[in-house]
């Protein structure tokens, strides 16, 4: 039988040695501030006969200490600061002044019209125009929008669900025109439409065709755009609705369980598209927990693609994960310590092994956040990764005796939740009936009262109070900017070939009726000024829009 040493020296041969060949690590050493050797990776001296099973080694299943051999010894994490508001133009030039600092991706925030799918002229959008995000109506906007970014070495994340598909066209329409093939693109479109209808509200279509949405982005970008991540199954927002961590782990699971089984029905194979999948977690205050939360998720996801779907490619195993710091524990009062929550946060994420991260700027409870909170948060990212001597071995608090209970405790708390989902039927039957939004309810009453009992302690909030100081100098955006865009708008579709946009409306709407990939027919769309709003009302008028038949 071997050891954990022989396994380790099995590892480095088998796994390390040709990662080092093709991706050398940052340094030849690596050393404490006291000159102490830090070893790559450590393991238990002694024999743990769990150890294979339970935690392995990175790059390995079951992945919980992470998806690549080196991690952050190799190369630091997706330095990423989710932006956008008012114009494109104005946008863009906030990307390009994050790049300029560091910020090494770019993650888009799209205003609410734009993610209901919705032009900027259509009244359902009055008074919301550019406020969350930013505006992107039309090709010609997501042209402004990564102007002068060069498409082939940016990655691109996009927070876009119901209508992904629409804003992923507009990218390679723009690419298109840059000389970028589609294949040379890197990036994400979140593109979770379950996920909305349990915690975040911004869906259009009802279940089934919004599924068949997702599963046409699968086949088509893994023919044309293998560098693209399809999907980013978020638990983030699941967080934010306030479910527990075990929750958060558990749902966002169900929902990456039912993705895959829907791209299974529609007759892909596994391991096709399974590497393009991708995740995006919270990170929230209870530094451990959260912690063991991303190494459990790991672990369990591994095991779910490899035993329950018969996934054959070690990369269909791997979760790869996006992470944000939590917006809801952001607070107005004292937004000062939000630049501490947000670097606990964003350390907790790093210790459990992100791929990516956007740390959150300290004034976001108040507006959108100024240049200067957004650069002070990706200097947040910057001293743990430069600074803070975490990024110099892999895993570093695996073996402590309370963060692998929490791992292992988390997994059976989440694999309880998914086995009671599976009895329902699946996550969209779970969802139809409303039990996964009232356990998320009943979760965040629960907090709501510890909080009004001073059982658990916000700062600043329910102890440690002081008087309304001056809030901070906060960002403005000009209302004019809505009125500028139903203009741009206006003089789009005068200048266009309507008569090309009316034909390709009622192409579409013929395609949405069969089972044929809508991808290729939404690049042409957008290639032919069809706007954003038009397609979306195209589909609308087929699939019909999703109402809850569900009560809370």
């Amino acid at each position: 039988m071997s050891t954990v040493q022989d396994d380790k020296t099995r590892w480095e041969r088998e796994m390390v040695l040709p990662q080092l060949q093709r991706f050398p690590e940052r340094r030849e050493t690596f050393q404490t501030s006291s000159g102490i050797p830090v070893e790559r990776l450590y393991v238990p001296a002694g024999e743990d006969p769990n150890y294979a099973e339970q935690q392995g080694f990175p790059g390995e299943y079951p992945f919980t200490r992470g998806v690549q051999p080196t991690m952050y010894r190799g190369r630091f994490w997706t330095m990423r600061q989710y932006a956008g508001f008012g114009t494109a133009a104005e946008s863009n030039e906030r990307y390009k002044y994050l790049l300029s600092q560091g910020q090494t991706g770019l993650s888009v925030a799209f205003d609410l019209p734009t993610q209901i799918g919705y032009d900027a002229d259509d009244p359902m959008a009055m008074g919301e125009v550019g406020k969350v995000g930013v505006s992107v109506p039309s090709l010609a906007d997501m042209a402004l929008l990564l102007d002068g970014l060069p498409l082939d070495k940016v990655s691109i994340s996009m927070t876009i669900n119901a209508p992904a598909g629409i804003l992923l066209a507009m990218v390679i329409a723009v690419a298109r025109r840059q000389g970028v093939p589609a294949s040379k693109l890197r990036g994400t479109i979140q593109n979770d439409i379950l996920k909305e209808y349990v915690a975040r509200g911004t869906y259009i279509f009802p279940p089934r065709p919004s599924m068949r949405l997702i599963t046409d982005i699968f086949d088509y970008c893994s023919r044309e755009v293998p560098h693209w991540n399809t999907i980013s199954v978020s638990g983030y927002h699941i967080r934010e609705a306030g479910s527990t961590a075990a929750q958060e782990i558990a749902f966002t699971l169900a929902d990456g369980i039912a993705y895959v089984e829907t791209a299974l029905k529609a007759g892909l194979d596994v391991d096709q598209f399974a590497d393009q999948i991708s995740f995006f977690f919270n990170a929230h205050n209870n530094f451990l927990e959260e912690v063991a939360k991303f190494r459990a998720a790991r672990r369990m996801w591994a095991r779910i693609m490899r035993d329950r779907f018969g996934a054959k490619d070690a990369k269909s195993w791997r979760m790869r994960f996006h992470t944000q710091t939590a917006g809801s524990t952001l607070t107005a009062q004292q937004p000062q310590n939000n630049i501490v929550r947000v670097a606990l946060q964003a350390l907790a994420a790093v210790m459990g092994g992100t791929q990516s991260l956007h740390t959150n700027g300290y004034d976001e409870a108040l507006a959108l956040p100024t240049a200067e909170a957004a650069r002070l948060a990706l200097r947040t990212q910057q001293v743990v990764a430069y600074e803070s001597g975490v990024t110099d071995t892999v895993d570093p608090l695996a073996g402590a005796y309370y963060l692998e209970s929490l791992t292992d405790e988390l997994e059976r708390r989440a694999m309880a939740y998914i086995d009671t989902i599976d009895e329902m039927g699946g996550m969209l039957p779970a969802i139809e009936a409303g039990y996964v939004q009232r356990e998320i309810q009943d979760a965040a009453y629960s907090y709501q009262q510890a909080l009004e009992r001073q059982q658990a302690i916000v700062v600043g909030v329910n102890k440690f109070v002081e008087p309304e100081a001056r809030d901070p100098e906060l960002m403005h955006l000009d209302p004019a900017i809505e009125a500028a865009q139903r203009a741009r708008l206006a003089a789009l579709r005068a200048g266009r070939d309507n008569e090309r946009v009316s034909a390709l409306r009622q192409q579409l709407a013929t395609a949405a009726q069969t089972e044929e990939n809508l991808m290729p027919l939404f690049v042409t769309c957008v290639e032919n000024d069809v706007t954003l709003g038009e397609i979306c009302h195209t589909l609308r008028q087929v699939w019909g829009e999703y109402q809850p038949s569900y009560q809370l």
